[in-house]
């Protein structure tokens, strides 16, 4: 892990300190999404979702005709 110093005015910390705390977040916790963000790691997963959703609609594997039901998916056995 790498620290990062940067320098805002005391109200908008303030203010970004309380919004965290209403989200049961930190400061520390939203910038760090953020940077990965801004440094690509989201679009890197995009990328590996979209590899995913590729492989399943070239596979051959099929449900079949069964429906299903929510009292089916419930069942208690």
């Amino acid at each position: 892990m790498g620290n990062l110093t940067i320098t805002i005015d005391e109200d908008s910390l303030k203010r970004a300190r309380m919004r965290a705390l209403q989200e049961g977040t930190s400061v520390n916790a939203i910038l760090g999404e953020f940077l990965k963000s801004y440094a690509g790691v989201c679009r890197e997963q995009q990328v590996a979702v979209g590899k995913i959703v590729a492989l399943s609609r070239r596979s051959k594997a099929r449900r079949g005709e069964r429906t299903w039901t929510r009292d089916d998916l419930h069942e208690r056995v």
